[in-house]
């Protein structure tokens, strides 16, 4: 049975949290967790970069010289891309779409892999009681700094909490989602997991109805 380490705000061990194995003992098959993490990042990306084409330039209608007899090469358009002012060939449309469809079972088995990763190499633990004296940052610094925090950390609460948001908005290597809204490429991204005490039965909760 996998299991977590439950520290509170002062940095010191309280006990252990049990995990379901269906969402965090999964067998982590990396290939298949990179396919659906690019997957998510083209779904996310919004291209803006647009050029125009030879039919998007104004002028050019009239042939700029006769087909035959000049000794030049045939040209239909000053608009043609090999003139200065034509349009450009091939370039990027704002109207492309980079979408991929994944399942919604695809992307939950990715997230519990790489969730069963954290776990395995002792990457995520559990908080509890944590009542700061005011919401200022400096509380949330002085946490983090408590805990086994590597680095980079990502907070996990089980509803929106908008006066720990305010605390830590400002922390440059901390990020604050809602177990709603925790995906893979967050997971990913940040070295350590930090669950509110709460959040892992709220976690199990909601996907256990999936």
């Amino acid at each position: 049975m996998p299991s977590i380490k439950q520290y509170n705000q002062t940095g010191t061990e309280t006990g252990s949290i049990e995990l379901n194995p269906k969402f965090f003992g999964v067998k982590v098959n990396p290939a298949f967790v990179h396919e659906v993490l690019v997957a998510q990042q083209a779904n996310a990306r919004h291209p803006i970069a647009n050029v125009k084409s030879r039919g998007d330039v104004q002028g050019g209608g009239k042939k700029p010289w006769k087909q035959k007899g000049t000794g030049r090469a045939r040209q239909g358009s000053i608009r043609s891309p090999q003139w200065v002012g034509g349009g450009q060939a091939f370039g990027p449309k704002s109207d492309k779409n980079f979408s991929v469809k994944v399942n919604r079972k695809a992307k939950q088995k990715a997230l519990f892999m790489a969730l069963s990763d954290k776990v395995t190499n002792n990457n995520m633990f559990a908080l509890e009681g944590f009542k700061p004296e005011a919401v200022k940052t400096k509380f949330a610094v002085n946490l983090f700094k408590a805990l086994p925090v590597h680095r980079k950390a990502l907070a996990v609460v089980s509803k929106s909490n908008p006066d720990l948001l305010r605390m830590v908005r400002n922390l440059q290597n901390i990020k604050l989602v809602t177990v709603n809204s925790m995906n893979l490429e967050d997971v990913l991204a940040y070295n350590t997991l930090v669950f509110w005490s709460d959040t892992v039965s709220a976690f199990e909760s909601l996907y256990g109805k999936a």
